[in-house]
């Protein structure tokens, strides 16, 4: 009779062997797009390669047949990719760094952040080190000393999807009557900046986009990256904190727990984010109580997959990509089912109007990704996943327990579907039952972001700098530091212009899409605008196409105008961008409203 112990490892020599299997596989399509892609465009091919390296490090103890050439041709291609980045960067700068020098000695640091991060790192004199010790504290707590003095309770809201957390929160807030609100959406902080008004409770709305203030208000509603530390206030509620452990965005939740000051907040978000929690407040000094939230309507997940022509009114079909649910809710209209549309690039009031048009019955069904997950409650009486897997922004991958529960979590709504079934448009009846049932792997690390101290340390420009800060380990473990890539590439683009430090690090602050060309180039005439011209007003972005594609681009265009000027003090023509954004955000609606003409194709599964 075989051993738990034997079963046990045989498990985790599989799972190990399917991973492997996929890295092996993906090899020569990484090298195949890095071989077409020019030297400046490489971070990204960086640091999939280096992904890829350290999850195979981490199998080594289980090295599959095979495992010494793969590992073998994944380090020959790093130092490939890392060999032109470095070409490059000389090419540019008029230096000769020379490949071997950079890395040696440094290879971890080098695997944890990529070429460029560790020449800026490995070149750097002692007394910056000591610099930097001195004005960046080893415990991301003590950049708050203003929370620090607070005598704080923390409230943990934790559970599952759909369960009340949110609700039990912001009704405390309305009860005292004054405090703020965080979203991890502009389209959640409306949502609630309305709910609370409509009760009677005033609140005011700060988003990225807009800002609407209400007279007497003492609530705010706002996205957790406006956050004004500088504001004491009485209660916060944080949404969504299973966030803190995003690489992009996760230092502004880290921030809002540590840096509140704030004698009352109620934190809402997944379970497995507890003990990461508890770490965070008990490190501060901060009292906490915890609640768990359970599912009140139970999840049922089918056993037979579901024909996409024979969805019911209330199902919502999941997909990973903009063209796979536009494709989708093409054919659902042309075979009679009106479908609504949600996915990553909608504007807010987009996303309202199809939310709308699904609550009200005039759309039978909705076709959205994964931005269901963390969104409006809906009515929703199964969820159909269409595909299995995602790309996360560096490679196609399985979805997670969490992901998936986080999804599956928004069928059935009390009162109307007493259940919430789950099912998928081919087999998969036991790998969803699987997750739903896995128990989440606890989030071990939070993501901290770079401190504007950093401004305060002179030699070396900025650009060097947080080059420098992200290779830097956290003193504790359960910290990380945030993905600054987006950051450098800005710093990168703008350093001809040699604006002071203050301006640079506005600027990187900006919320813009820096990978698309239209945007970056639209940012960098602001800066000429503004920085060497010296134009007292920025120029109004013109609309010049109606395609869906470039409507939400344009729409993207005046956010950038709207966030520049209000960065910058910059008169602006606000009701312009508010009459415009509604304008596009209908044009927008109507194409969706069209999409049997975009395809008719039944999507393949």
């Amino acid at each position: 009779m075989r051993s738990r112990g034997w079963d046990a490892s045989m498990k985790v020599q599989k799972k190990v062997e399917l991973e492997f299997a996929a890295i092996r596989g993906q090899y020569a399509k990484i090298r195949s797009i890095a071989s077409h892609t020019k030297a400046r465009h490489l971070w990204q091919q960086e640091a999939a390669v280096r992904e890829r390296i350290k999850a195979l490090q981490r199998m080594r103890t289980h090295a599959p047949h095979g495992y010494d050439r793969v590992y073998a041709d994944y380090a020959a291609l790093l130092e490939e990719l890392s060999r032109r980045i470095l070409d490059s960067y000389n090419e540019q700068r008029g230096t000769s760094f020379r490949f071997e020098e950079v890395v040696k000695g440094h290879f971890k640091a080098y695997l944890s952040s990529g070429v460029l991060s560790v020449l800026m790192a490995s070149h750097i004199p002692h007394l910056l080190s000591d610099a930097f010790n001195r004005c960046l504290p080893a415990n991301p707590k003590d950049e708050y000393p203003a929370a620090r003095a607070v005598r704080r309770h923390i409230v943990l809201h934790l559970g599952e999807t759909n369960t009340g957390k949110t609700y039990q929160a912001i009704r405390r807030l309305i009860q005292r009557g004054e405090g703020v609100y965080l979203a991890p959406l502009r389209v959640l902080a409306l949502e609630n900046f309305e709910s609370m008004n409509v009760v009677g409770a005033r609140c005011s709305l700060l988003t990225g986009e807009e800002e609407i203030c209400v007279d007497g208000a003492r609530l705010i509603s706002c996205t957790v990256e406006k956050l004004n530390l500088e504001r004491r206030y009485p209660v916060a509620v944080i949404d969504e904190v299973q966030m803190l452990k995003d690489s992009q965005r996760g230092a502004a939740w880290v921030r809002a727990l540590l840096g509140l000051n704030c004698p009352e907040i109620h934190v809402c978000g997944a379970l497995n984010a507890r003990e990461q929690l508890i770490r965070m407040v008990e490190d501060c000094g901060d009292t906490y109580e915890f609640h768990e939230y359970t599912r009140a309507v139970p999840l049922s997940v089918e056993g037979r997959p579901v024909d996409l022509a024979k969805v019911r009114a209330g199902d919502a079909l999941i997909a990973f990509s903009k063209k796979r649910v536009i494709a989708l809710a093409g054919y659902l209209e042309g075979r009679g089912i009106p479908a609504a549309v949600i996915y990553g690039d909608l504007p807010p009031e987009v996303r309202r109007m199809q939310y709308s048009a699904f609550l009200s019955g005039e759309k039978r069904v909705l076709v959205s990704t994964d931005a269901i997950g963390m969104g409006v409650n809906l009515p929703i009486r199964r969820i159909v996943f269409t595909e299995l897997a995602k790309f996360d922004g560096e490679e196609v991958r399985m979805l997670t327990s969490q992901e998936v529960k986080q999804i599956a979590g928004r069928a059935g709504r009390l009162g109307i579907y007493d259940v919430g079934y789950v099912a998928a448009a081919f087999e998969a009846q036991a790998f969803l039952e699987a997750q739903l049932d896995a128990e989440d792997a606890p989030i071990e690390q939070a993501v901290v972001g770079p401190s504007e101290a950093l401004l305060s340390i002179g030699i070396l420009p900025l650009r060097e700098k947080l080059a420098l800060w992200s290779t830097r380990e956290e003193a504790l473990p359960h910290y990380r530091k945030m993905d600054v890539r987006d950051q450098l590439l800005v710093l990168d683009r703008i350093a001809p212009y040699r604006l002071p430090e203050k301006v640079q690090w506005q600027l990187i602050m900006l919320p813009f899409d820096v990978h698309s060309e239209e945007r970056m180039s639209q940012f960098l005439n602001y800066v000429e605008a503004r920085f060497i011209r010296r134009e007292k007003a920025l120029l109004k972005p013109v609309m010049e196409q109606q395609d869906l594609s470039y409507l939400e681009g344009y729409y993207q265009a005046v956010n950038l105008y709207y966030a520049f000027s209000r960065a910058f003090s910059l008169p602006f023509d606000e009701a312009w961008v508010y009459e415009v954004r509604r304008d596009v955000s209908h044009r927008i609606n109507r194409q969706l409203n069209k999409t049997r003409t975009l395809i008719r194709k039944a999507p393949s599964t």
